[in-house]
């Protein structure tokens, strides 16, 4: 059944539509914001969720240390909307990367992460030409194999590296434990530590991350901040992994039945261009339906969400607007250039998504 404000959202703007609950926004952020500080360790959120100046302010107003970021254009836009104090967590490469982030040493506060030799070597150009040293923290990989270096061995000869070439300050560790990593990370760390400690260096920043890992705030003795993303809005993904509820989803993506071909199938007018095709870590199927949880999103078209209601105790019409949790929020916020916000059953404006499309 449309319930009233998704009948205005669809009346308004029409279907599909990203729906953010500003209510639910700012109760996450407190909730997330009041962990860190409970942990003794600094929140610096990923924007890679919400990619937005507006939201990141709130999260700064509410406590936060600054900010992280993925790519440089990210920054960018960050940057020009008056935010300092910016990591970027990934490896910046190649002149027309250093001439960007020159630029914007120049204005804010920038530490860029780096897991490789060739990474490191490239960084002083953009230190030459800011005229002001760079902070780099190491990336390890503790248990994930993705980015980062794998040996501790790694991490202290990348730190002197770092040391002996003009223009950059060694600044610590960057980590994404596993959920149930965390005391080899306390391994890795330790040893690491004592590396640069006997090379004479000292780290400031020991950065974890990742909203999966809220449980485990503050476990890893010397951390200074956490690097949160997805909480701001959670998704599927988050309820699965039991550090969200339901309730604490604030995005919802406002989809209309186009289609009932058959009892047991039909057809949303939000498909890959919207939900996207992420499983999300091997969810059954791409999205949950708050009005119909026993309906599967089974499958994809660029513009059809196919639905199977094989299993569900009530069928919707068409016509109908439901709200969809998606999988993966991040990415689905990245295919829209605006959300609607709401409080209750108002709504209450629309916030760009500033930083969408923001690939390099």
């Amino acid at each position: 059944m449309t319930t009233p404000l998704a009948a205005k959202i669809a009346k308004e703007y029409g279907t599909p539509a990203l729906v953010i609950d500003m209510d639910r926004v700012e109760r996450n952020i407190a909730r997330v914001q009041a962990i860190c500080d409970k942990a003794g360790v600094k929140n610096r959120p990923h924007i890679k969720t919400h990619k937005s100046p507006y939201l990141a302010k709130l999260q700064i107003k509410a406590g936060a240390q600054g900010i992280t970021c993925q790519k440089l254009g990210e920054a960018e836009v960050m940057a020009a909307d008056g935010i300092d104090d910016i990591l970027i967590s990934y490896n910046i490469l190649g002149e027309e990367k250093m001439a960007r982030l020159a630029k914007l040493m120049q204005t804010t506060t920038m530490t860029v992460a780096a897991d490789n030799p060739v990474t490191i070597a490239g960084l002083p150009q953009a230190a030459r030409a800011a005229g002001r040293p760079l902070a780099v923290v190491i990336e390890c990989d503790t248990g994930r194999k993705r980015a980062g270096v794998e040996t501790p061995g790694e991490a202290i000869a990348l730190a002197q590296q770092i040391t002996a070439l003009p223009g950059l300050t060694f600044a610590g560790f960057l980590m994404y434990p596993t959920e149930k990593g965390w005391p080899e990370a306390q391994t890795f760390y330790d040893e690491a530590l004592a590396g640069v400690r006997a090379a004479g260096l000292e780290p400031t920043i020991v950065s974890t991350g990742g909203s999966p890992n809220l449980p485990n705030v503050g476990k890893l003795k010397g951390a200074t901040e956490h690097r949160p993303g997805t909480y701001i809005y959670n998704d599927r993904m988050q309820v699965v992994a039991g550090v969200a509820d339901w309730d604490d989803c604030a995005l919802h993506v406002y989809s209309t039945v186009v289609s009932r071909a058959a009892p047991e199938r039909g057809i949303l007018d939000a498909g890959s261009k919207t939900l996207t095709s992420d499983p999300g870590g091997g969810l059954d199927g791409f999205g949950q339906i708050l009005e119909h949880p026993e309906a599967k999103i089974a499958r994809f078209a660029e513009e059809h969400g196919f639905l199977d209601l094989a299993r569900s105790n009530t069928r919707p019409n068409v016509g109908e607007v439901v709200r969809i949790v998606p999988n993966h929020v991040c990415v689905v916020v990245n295919m829209a250039d605006e959300v609607v916000m709401v409080r209750g059953d108002e709504i209450v404006g629309v916030l760009p998504v500033a930083a969408r499309g923001k690939l390099r």
